[in-house]
């Protein structure tokens, strides 16, 4: 594994740093990183933005709640996810898959800056 980070470029955003969680979802991480750069063309899902990406992963530590701020590889999908807030899923107030999926990294900054939009255009990139 070489990248610590991944680079979530948008023109209304810029681009926002996500922080690799390489000892947590090693696998996933090398998956995306081998497809990268990837166009992402996401939906909204209460506060989680969803999209399909050509990945395919196995379960890695798979879990469906999440922190605020998360990254995860929905195994259902597959899709890419980006969690800011709760969703229709969620017991109490962290952001809830509706399903399970490997968390591989977090925002660098603050997320609630995905609650503006109801459709996300953009690319993953690869950081450093």
């Amino acid at each position: 594994m070489h990248m610590d980070l991944f680079i979530l470029e948008n023109k209304k955003i810029g681009r926002l740093k996500i922080r690799l969680f390489k000892d947590k979802a090693p696998r996933t991480i090398e998956k995306i990183e081998k497809a990268l750069p990837l166009d992402l063309d996401l939906s909204r899902w209460g506060d989680e933005l969803y999209g399909t990406i050509p990945v395919d992963a196995e379960p890695e530590n798979p879990q469906e709640e999440c922190d605020v701020g998360d990254i995860a590889y929905w195994l259902d999908g597959p899709a890419f996810c980006i969690l800011f807030g709760r969703t229709p899923a969620s017991r109490g107030p962290k952001p809830r898959l509706i399903s399970p999926g490997n968390v591989f990294g977090k925002i660098e900054g603050d997320p609630s800056i995905f609650k503006e939009f109801d459709t996300f255009k953009g690319r993953l990139l690869p950081g450093k």
